[in-house]
């Protein structure tokens, strides 16, 4: 007996050995599991840094040459460089640098803090560089403050919850957002300032020498040392109104109070937020990828809960912008999916073995699932969408292995022999044969993780390794726990045994075995080259059906959560009083979509939950300002709702239609998944005139397609602009560029003259000539310049003043200006693919000639799906050799190996119509599906050959034993088969929202099985009847 026996009797024979096993997996799996991380998408290692740089009053030309180019250069020759991107904005840089998948975040981020901070040569004006990895963050929930208090008032009230926040445990990270930067103000009118011949530099300078909280040293006395400081800082308004600004020696003083208007108030008066129409601040409550959404959100709803019975009356606190709901939803929907998945595995097994026989060989799921969390949770891998997927596709895998040991000792019982005996030798007999099938699934599984690239690359890999962690796992229950359960289950089994239900299913199931199968193998065989050539004829006219576009391919399908925003661009330079009517106009459309589709939610429940308008923000846009707004909407739970998020996008804008003076509003989800946009076209150059144009074009080519929208370039003109220049005669009088300059940047922009801190609060004593003063063209001509002596002159004297217009933001990509054209699709009018290939082959081509200094490349999904379907396929390739390499050598022939390969490519038949019967496109996430297959499909293969080849030594014809061999393990293939089908057909018939994403994985999966079974049945003795035509028998089989 081998040593491989020998262990296994051990183990079966031992009255607790095999049970304590089993014990040790539930064990160690029940401790994970509560430790796991719950999240929808698995997370994925960071590959981006980014440099910002305040450049506070600049142009986007002025920020692109002092601050982005300047970054840029340093930047280039970091190690593991893979892109460099730019956006140069008004008031601010900022450099975004990616690094390629499998270098070193850490390393990388040094070196870039190193390089930024060597550069010594930005202007005077900008503030200290920020550089910070991203996507260390995720979002989980916002709490929206709102109460019968003033905007100050609020803002201290919510730093007041913040700190309380902090000192939670789970809650690491807190962001405040609603206002803008708080400040004193000093506003002096522009007659004040001649009046007295001074200038707002002159000012600020004296609240500063006026305004100091420094250490002066130390005293040492005999008895102690004691500390002096100067402390002259003012905190109030009434202290800065005192401030003496004028000492003469006449005896005549000036106070600030005196000559200026002082006042507490924020910075921007368009960075605010209304919830449900009210003034609100908003507590973005943030994670690190290491921490988990549900257990954040259920100390959040705890913390409310309190805050709610403590707070003042009137303050209300909401919870918006909730991802934990979609996280708990889509968990939820799939672990109900595999429970009722289970059920029906087991159900299978039921119709063909004993009740008892199927309990425990269905153990072995549970047994191997709780191994696997403990595995997952020491490998930092996530509970989430696709590691589910991952286990559910393991429900039937993983009965493969204990249906073939299952059934083989119970072929060695009614051999007379006793249980113990029958589970040893039964087990012992398939231990290669299993363990082979476990190389093969192995080898195609194990190579698609280590291959895929791209964003949906990062996302599906967890996949496969989860797969192959239960299966590794599976195979120690399968050799060790699963026999002993056996001897005990089958101790007094007698197959004569029989109640009426078993001897009437096994007589139905012989009668389907023979007169069906049976007939169908026969004259199939009987017919072989015409059925192999009507096979092929199938498989390429399904091949044809994605090639002529009746199968349409998409990238990453799209899945519906709950929150929807209308991002508002209008142009640069509108009032924020028209902002507000634009947006009041949004939210009155958006409440009218609620009263329309309100009727049809299940207890005629609102549609519309909530309302956040962010004034200030526009994601798409990448600007601020008051000519910027966002919407946002709370829907109803999708696992409640009856109406999509395109039904509600398609009405919400109908219902705004065309407003004049907006340049664009796009509706979209505020994430945008791992396969990027569907339209996404980036321009390259250097002029930008000639880019607008090809832009322009663009935009209106793609414009005629029907089901495209929120079509938009991100090169938009800037503010309407003066330049001022100095006027030759000025040099003369005193003045020079500098000077003209700074007194204009300091009138106009305003000049912090201090900061200080006001209990948690920081507060800039800002000082600028009165509004009033600055807003008319009028006022700038007339505004006076100082010179060194305290001569007043008149700007329109000094220098000349001409209008233009500036550009609102320059993006650079590696270097080379961009202008990036994006856009939406309606996925039920049109597809994206489709858009792109007929745009670049009618179009695109023609434009670069027209515009010779104009590039162009495709982004987003375009470049996402082409990423990930080459790594996938290579993955594929890579599999497929490596499969057949193992076969070639197990059964000695090239020939047969490709004949238990045919599997694969037949299954592909199953995938494309399995789509067209559930009215899919193919994705990337069908195509994992059918890569996924790859490794389940040949096992069925392995087992029929493996009897042809044993008919074939039984001194049997090849066509005689290819048709026994199918009826023979008929009942094998059919029950692997059909329980990897039931784990999986939950979420297959599954109407949920949430299961759309997974859908075209499990479609491919199920109809792809469902077709390489019935198949393999019949093609494999037909390829086996033809080799015997030219005259091969099964290598190594022996007459």
């Amino acid at each position: 007996m081998g040593r491989h026996l020998q262990f296994m009797r051990f183990f079966a024979g031992h009255p607790t050995a095999a049970n304590l096993l089993m014990i040790i997996a539930l064990f160690f799996g029940f401790i994970s599991i509560g430790e796991l991380q719950r999240e929808t998408f698995p997370h994925f290692a960071a590959t981006k840094v980014e440099i910002s740089v305040p450049y506070p009053g600049a142009t986007a030309e002025e920020v692109e040459e002092a601050v982005s180019q300047r970054i840029e250069n340093a930047v280039r020759d970091v190690n593991n460089v893979l892109e460099i991107k730019s956006e140069s904005r008004e008031n601010l840089g900022r450099v975004e640098v990616e690094m390629y998948e499998d270098a070193d975040i850490g390393r990388f981020l040094d070196e870039i803090k190193t390089e930024v901070e060597a550069i010594d040569d930005f202007p005077d004006q900008t503030e200290v560089p920020v550089i910070r990895e991203l996507g260390r963050t995720d979002s989980v929930v916002s709490i929206a403050v709102s109460g019968p208090m003033s905007v100050s008032d609020l803002k201290l009230y919510c730093e007041a919850l913040k700190d309380r926040l902090l000192l939670l445990p789970e809650v690491s990270l807190v962001e405040i957002s609603g206002f803008s930067e708080h400040q004193f103000r000093v506003e002096i009118p522009a007659a004040t300032l001649m009046q007295y011949g001074l200038s707002v530099v002159e000012i600020s300078d004296a609240i500063a020498r006026q305004n100091i909280d420094l250490p002066a040293g130390t005293l040492e006395t005999p008895g102690s040392d004691i500390s002096v400081r100067f402390k002259d800082e003012r905190r109030t308004l009434k202290e800065y109104e005192d401030l003496l600004i004028i000492s003469r020696t006449t005896g005549e003083e000036v106070r600030l109070g005196e000559i200026a208007t002082i006042t507490d108030l924020f910075e921007n008066e368009e960075e605010k937020i209304l919830f449900n129409g009210k003034r609100a601040g908003l507590l973005k409550i943030q994670k690190l990828t290491t921490e988990d959404s549900l257990r954040i959100i259920k100390v959040i709803r705890d913390f409310i809960e309190q805050e709610r019975q403590a707070s003042p009356p009137g303050v209300s606190f909401s919870l918006t912008q909730n991802r934990t709901d979609i996280i708990k939803d889509r968990l939820t929907m799939l672990s109900r999916n595999a429970i009722q998945g289970l059920i029906l595995v087991f159900i299978t097994l039921w119709l063909f073995f004993t009740f008892r026989l199927s309990f425990w060989v269905a153990m072995g799921l549970p047994v191997s699932f709780m191994a696997t969390f403990f595995f997952m949770k020491s490998f930092g891998l996530s509970i989430n969408m696709l590691t589910m997927v991952g286990l559910l596709l393991a429900l039937g895998l993983l009965m493969d292995d204990a249906i073939v040991i299952s059934e083989n000792v119970m072929t060695q019982l009614t051999k007379g022999k006793n249980s113990l005996d029958a589970a040893v030798e039964g087990t012992g007999q398939v231990t290669l044969g299993v363990f082979s099938s476990y190389i093969t699934t192995m080898v195609v599984f194990g190579s698609i993780p280590l291959m895929l690239e791209g964003e949906m690359g990062k996302v599906l890999w967890v996949l496969p390794v989860v797969l192959l962690l239960t299966l590794s796992v599976s195979l120690i229950e399968a050799f060790f726990i699963l026999p002993n359960h056996l001897v005990h289950s089958l101790k007094n089994y007698d197959h004569n045994k029989r109640n009426l239900f078993r001897v009437k299913f096994e007589s139905l199931f012989e009668k389907v075995r023979h007169k069906v199968l049976g007939r169908l193998v026969d004259s199939a065989v009987k017919w072989r080259y015409l059925f192999i050539g009507l096979l092929i004829a199938v498989m390429l006219f399904s091949m044809g059906m994605i090639g002529g576009g009746r199968v349409k391919i998409v990238g990453f399908p799209e899945i519906d959560g709950d929150v929807l925003q209308a991002r508002i661009l209008a142009p640069q330079g509108t009032p924020l009083e028209e902002m507000e009517s634009i947006v009041k106009h949004v939210v009155n459309s958006i409440m009218q979509v609620n009263t329309n589709l309100k009727p049809r939610q299940p207890g005629n429940q609102d549609l519309i939950q909530n309302v956040v308008v962010h004034y200030s923000q526009n994601l798409d846009a990448h600007e601020t300002g008051p000519h910027v707004a966002t919407v946002s909407v709370d829907l109803l739970a999708a696992e409640i709702r009856t109406s999509d998020l395109e039904t509600v996008t398609g009405q919400w804008r109908q219902e705004v239609g065309s407003i004049p003076r907006v340049i664009n509003i796009t509706y979209k989800e505020p994430a945008i998944g791992p396969g990027g946009l569907p339209i996404d076209i980036r321009l390259q150059g250097e002029d930008l005139t000639q880019m607008k144009r090809a832009s322009l074009e663009l935009l209106a080519w793609l414009k005629q397609y029907e089901g495209v929208f929120d079509l938009q370039d991100d090169l938009r003109p800037g503010k309407p602009e003066i330049q001022v220049r100095m006027k030759p005669g000025a040099l003369a009088r005193g003045l020079n560029s500098s000077m003209i300059a700074g007194q204009l940047r300091a009138a106009l922009f305003g000049r912090t003259a201090n900061e200080i801190q006001v209990g948690s609060e920081s507060y800039e004593i800002d000082v600028q000539v009165s509004r009033q003063d600055q807003n008319s063209l009028s006022d700038l001509e007339n505004f006076y310049v100082t010179d060194a002596e305290g001569n007043l002159y008149p700007l329109g004297e000094v220098a000349y003043l001409e209008q233009g217009r500036g550009i609102a933001r320059i993006q650079r990509v590696n270097s080379q200006r961009t202008v990036s054209v994006q856009g939406d699709i309606n996925p039920q009018v049109t597809n994206a693919q489709e858009v792109i290939k007929d745009t670049e082959k009618r179009f695109l081509k023609g434009l670069i000639q027209k515009y010779p200094g104009v590039t162009y490349s495709l982004e987003g999904q375009q470049k996402e799906t082409g990423k990930t379907g080459k790594s996938m396929m290579k993955a594929f390739m890579f599999g497929i050799f490596g499969v057949f390499i193992l076969l070639s050598f197990q059964l000695k022939s090239y020939v047969e190996a490709l004949i238990v390969m045919v599997a694969i490519p037949f299954s592909l038949i199953g995938v494309i119509w399995g789509h067209v019967l559930m009215g899919l496109d193919l994705s990337t996430v069908s195509m994992m599906g059918f890569v996924s297959l790859a490794g389940v499909v040949i096992n069925d293969s392995i087992l029929l050959v493996e009897f042809i080849r044993m008919g074939v030594e039984e001194g049997k014809e090849v066509v005689e034993a290819a048709k026994q061999a199918s009826r023979q393990r008929f009942r094998a293939v059919l029950l692997t088969s059909l329980t990897t089908i039931a784990g999986l057909l939950p979420l297959l018939a599954e109407k949920s929202l949430q299961a759309q994403v997974l859908t075209p994985l499990v479609t491919s999966l199920v109809f792809g099985l469902i077709a390489s079974t019935g198949l393999v049945l019949i093609v494999v003795p037909c390829l086996y009847s033809i080799l015997s035509d030219f005259g091969r028998k099964p290598a190594g089989a022996r007459q």
